[in-house]
C-alpha cells in the first residue's frame, strides 16, 4: 500500500491492511507500529490520528476478520440447504477456507491474545459466527428424542475446537508438510466419527 491510500482518504484502512500483511509475515507481536506506518507509506505520527496504538490496530484487523468470518459461516450454512448434514459439513469447511484465505485476519482474531469478551466491538461478530454453528447443530439433532439430544452449544463447541485444531496443526504453512492427509479430509472424517459416536447420524453414512 502506497501513500496513494492516504491521499484518497483511506489511511485508516491502509494501516489495517499493512498490519494484516505484517501479522501474516511476522505474527501479531512481531511487528511495530512504525513498520505498519512505513508499509502504508506514512509517518508513525500519522497512525495516531486513527489508532491509539498497535493493539487498537490489531483489534480493528480482528474486527474486520470476525465480520468476514461470520458472513462466510452464514453463507456456508445457507439455511440448512440442501440438507442439514451437507450444510453442517460446509460450515466446517468454511472454517478452513477462512484460515487459508485470510491468514492475517485469522491470526489477529485467534493468536493475538485479543478476546471478544473484553473488546465490545468484537463480541457481537464473534457471537454471530458461533450462532451459525449452534443453529446448524440444532437442525442436525432435531430428529433425536429429547432425552438423547445433546446440547447444541456443546456440540458446536466441540466442532469448533476440532476445526480450530485442524487449522492450527495441519492447515497452516506449506500444504501437506505436517499432515499425512489433506486438512479437509481430516476435518470431515473427524466430524463424521464424532457425529456417529453421538448417534446424530447413522453408522453407514
Amino acid at each position: 500500500m502506497s501513500k496513494q491510500g492516504y491521499h484518497h482518504g483511506n489511511l485508516r484502512q491502509a494501516l489495517v491492511e499493512a498490519a494484516l500483511r505484517l501479522i501474516e509475515e511476522k505474527g501479531p507481536t512481531g511487528f511495530t507500529l512504525s513498520e505498519a506506518a512505513k508499509s502504508a507509506g506514512v509517518t508513525p505520527a500519522a497512525v495516531y490520528r486513527h489508532f491509539e496504538g498497535r493493539e487498537a490496530l490489531i483489534e480493528e484487523g480482528a474486527r474486520q476478520g470476525y465480520a468476514i468470518f461470520a458472513d462466510l459461516m452464514e453463507h456456508a450454512w445457507a439455511d440448512g440447504k440442501p440438507s442439514a448434514l451437507a450444510a453442517f459439513g460446509a460450515v466446517g469447511r468454511a472454517y478452513l477456507a477462512f484460515a487459508r484465505r485470510y491468514p492475517g485476519h485469522y491470526m489477529a482474531m485467534f493468536e493475538s491474545g485479543i478476546s471478544p469478551n473484553r473488546v465490545p466491538a468484537l463480541a457481537p461478530l464473534a457471537e454471530r459466527a458461533h450462532a451459525v454453528m449452534e443453529r446448524a447443530t440444532a437442525a442436525l439433532t432435531a430428529h433425536l428424542p429429547a432425552d438423547r439430544r445433546p446440547l447444541p452449544a456443546m456440540v458446536a463447541a466441540h466442532i469448533w475446537a476440532m476445526s480450530h485444531g485442524v487449522v492450527e496443526l495441519y492447515a497452516r504453512g506449506e500444504p501437506g508438510a505436517r499432515a499425512p492427509f489433506p486438512p479437509d479430509d481430516l476435518l470431515e472424517t473427524g466430524i463424521g466419527v464424532y457425529l456417529r459416536g453421538l448417534g446424530i447420524i447413522d453408522a453407514d453414512r
